[in-house]
């Protein structure tokens, strides 16, 4: 959390190996990012990480089935897996009988569902997520930040979530706000200006 400008979402594209850092450096699993070449980070963005912005960012010439399936294709999985994973992964968000539809077709939380499904296709160790229901209404925010939560569970995925809501900002097991380029742990959402 923090406020607008503090740089919360660069935080998000450093962590993602979408920016690279002026000063320090990013490790997952170990590895430093400013050690890896462009493909090794294109791989690490492509299978350990999973990615929910404020727009959904689906491709709109391809189905909610397609879109999911697209990450697991570019791993190399086959049609027939990445299907079946896709097609799983849409069921559990709850949109088993609406895979054909594009984006345009679909509401705003099914368009966010499917890009919650899509980021976590190919069972990355962290999904980053910026906003991830700032263009919901509260019914549908609501809906998101569960399935956040229980889906973080069940496929034990560390979640990183910049958000301006407090609602979703408590269901969180750690807190911390950007204040001047740092971030300070918070002992409670409520304190937060």
């Amino acid at each position: 959390m923090g406020a607008s400008g503090a740089g919360k979402s660069t935080l998000l594209h450093l962590l993602g190996a979408l920016d690279r850092p002026t000063a320090g450096s990013v490790r997952l699993d170990g590895q430093a990012y400013d050690e890896m070449t462009a493909a090794e980070l294109a791989s690490v963005r492509n299978r350990k990480l999973g990615f929910v912005f404020q727009f959904h960012h689906l491709l709109r010439e391809f189905t909610a089935l397609e879109n999911v399936m697209l990450p697991l294709l570019i791993a190399g999985a086959t049609e027939a897996t990445a299907r079946s994973r896709a097609e799983e992964l849409l069921a559990r968000v709850g949109l088993a009988g609406r895979m054909t539809h594009r984006p345009t077709a679909l509401s705003g939380g099914e368009q966010q569902r499917t890009a919650v499904a899509r980021a976590l296709a190919t069972d990355p160790v962290v999904v980053l997520a910026d906003e991830p229901s700032g263009n919901l209404d509260y019914g549908h925010s609501e809906v998101l930040h569960e399935l956040f939560a229980s889906l973080a569970r069940e496929f034990e995925t560390a979640l990183v979530v910049v958000t301006h809501n407090r609602l979703l900002a408590v269901r969180a097991d750690r807190v911390l706000s950007m204040e001047n380029g740092r971030l300070v742990p918070l002992t409670s959402v409520e304190s937060m200006p």
